[in-house]
C-alpha cells in the first residue's frame, strides 16, 4: 500500500508535467497555425464573422499576389544579404574573442566578460535615437552596410558568450598535444579545437539568423528615403493601406517569410541543442 502511493504520485505528476508542455506547445503553435491557414483561406472566409479552424476551401491566389508584389524579389535578396553578412562578421570577430577569454590569461579578462554580458542584456531599442543620429551625421543612413553593422552588434555578445562556454568545454590538453607535436598554437585550435566547435557555431549562427531576418525597427528607421535597400519586415507592412489590411496576402507573405528560418533550424535542430546545452552548462 505504502510503494502505490508514492507510484501514483509519480504517475499523477508525470501526467500534469505531459498535459503542461501539451498546452504550451499548442498555444506556441496556435498562432503560426492561423498564419499559415489564413494564407490559404479564401478573402470571403478571412473576413467571415464566423472563424473556421479548418478552412472550407483552399487558394493560392494570396501566395500569388504576395510573389507578384513590388519589390519582394529585391526586399529578399536585400535580406539575405544583411543576413548573412551580420552572422558571418560575428562569428569571425565572436571566435577570436571567445578563445582569448577562455584559453588564455591577461588583464581586464573578467571586466570584458562583464562587458559582453551587460551588452547582452540591455535593451538595443533603446539605442535608436543615437545610432539614428549617428548614422545621419556621418551619412550613413539609406545604406545596407549600416544596417549589416547594426545586426552584427546586436548578435556579437550572445555569440561571444556561447562560444567561449563551449571553447571552455574542449580539454584543454588536445591542443597541448598537437603543439607538442609541431603544431602552433593557431594551427592546435585550428586542427583540433574548431572541428569540435561545430555544434557551437551551428547554434549562434541560427540565433544571429533569426535576430536579423527577424529584426524590424532599425530597417525601417533607417532606411527612409531609399526605398529599395529595405529589407523583408518592412515589405511585409506594404500589404497596408488607407483602405485597410489585405490579410490573406499579408498572411501568405508572413509564412514565406519565416520559411527560411524554419528551414534552418530544422535542418540543425540537433546541433543547435547540443550547442546551446554545452555553451551553457560548461566554462
Amino acid at each position: 500500500m505504502s510503494t502505490s502511493r508514492p507510484s501514483a504520485r509519480r504517475a499523477l505528476r508525470r501526467l500534469l508535467l505531459h498535459a503542461a508542455a501539451a498546452l504550451t506547445v499548442v498555444i506556441c503553435l496556435f498562432p503560426v497555425y492561423w498564419m499559415v491557414t489564413t494564407a490559404f483561406k479564401p478573402s470571403t472566409d478571412i473576413q467571415s464573422y464566423d472563424p473556421r479552424l479548418i478552412p472550407r476551401a483552399w487558394t493560392l491566389d494570396h501566395f500569388q499576389r504576395a510573389v507578384g508584389a513590388d519589390g519582394f524579389a529585391l526586399f529578399w535578396r536585400n535580406s539575405i544579404l544583411v543576413t548573412l553578412s551580420a552572422v558571418l562578421l560575428a562569428l569571425v570577430v565572436a571566435l577570436g574573442a571567445a578563445y582569448a577569454v577562455a584559453r588564455l590569461r591577461w588583464r581586464g579578462r573578467r571586466q570584458f566578460v562583464l562587458a559582453v554580458f551587460i551588452a547582452q542584456m540591455a535593451p538595443w531599442e533603446s539605442l535608436i535615437i543615437p545610432i539614428y543620429i549617428i548614422s545621419r551625421d556621418t551619412g550613413m543612413l539609406d545604406r545596407l552596410p549600416t544596417l549589416t553593422l547594426i545586426y552584427f552588434m546586436i548578435t556579437l555578445p550572445f555569440t561571444v558568450i556561447v562560444l567561449r562556454g563551449f571553447i571552455a568545454g574542449i580539454p584543454p590538453e588536445l591542443e597541448e598535444a598537437a603543439q607538442v607535436d609541431g603544431c602552433t598554437r593557431a594551427g592546435a585550435f585550428r586542427k583540433v579545437a574548431f572541428p569540435l566547435l561545430a555544434p557551437g557555431l551551428m547554434a549562434t549562427s541560427l540565433f544571429g539568423f533569426i535576430t536579423a531576418w527577424n529584426e524590424f525597427t532599425y530597417a525601417n528607421f533607417l532606411i527612409i528615403k531609399q526605398q529599395d535597400s529595405r529589407t523583408l519586415p518592412v515589405w511585409l507592412s506594404s500589404f497596408q493601406s488607407t483602405f485597410g489590411t489585405d490579410w490573406g496576402a499579408t498572411m501568405a507573405a508572413s509564412t514565406l517569410f519565416a520559411l527560411p528560418a524554419l528551414a534552418i533550424f530544422l535542418a540543425l535542430q540537433r546541433h543547435v541543442t547540443a550547442g546551446l546545452a554545452s555553451g551553457g552548462v560548461k566554462g
